[in-house]
């Protein structure tokens, strides 16, 4: 059974989702100043931060997103230069995502940004009762 919430409690989750919400509205129009749409960025983070080349299946886990909804992103991304799909080495019936240059260096410095401003923000980024030092 739960236990029952403080005015704290709820004072410390609004503060938690205010911060979140300011941080996802920053990014967006970073993505929107960088030349992407707010998909687009996630979609770059998806290919570069995957361990190795990612399929659209992967890409989707990721992203919370079904296949074909990727499929039409990556799509739209391949139009604007920013990835290419390439044949699996070992399997050529299989696709992995790689950025091109292009991508690689809008997402580089779109990644720097948003490293700066989570660092500025972490505080109001971290939940103080899950803090290793918090006495709940």
């Amino acid at each position: 059974m739960a236990r029952r919430l403080t005015d704290a409690d709820y004072a410390e989750l609004l503060r938690f989702r205010d911060a979140l919400r300011r941080f996802l509205h920053w990014s967006e129009q970073q993505a929107r100043a960088a030349g992407l749409t707010p998909a687009q960025h996630q979609l770059l983070l998806a290919v570069r931060g995957h361990p190795g080349d990612p399929t659209i299946g992967e890409v989707a886990e990721h992203l919370l997103l079904r296949h074909h909804s990727v499929v039409e992103l990556v799509d739209r991304a391949e139009r604007a230069g920013l990835l290419h799909r390439v044949a699996d080495p070992d399997d050529h019936r299989v696709v992995r995502l790689v950025l091109s240059e292009e991508g690689e260096a809008r997402l580089a410095a779109l990644s720097a940004a948003h490293l700066d401003e989570l660092a500025r923000l972490q505080h109001g980024l971290r939940l103080q009762r899950l803090a290793p030092d918090a006495d709940h």
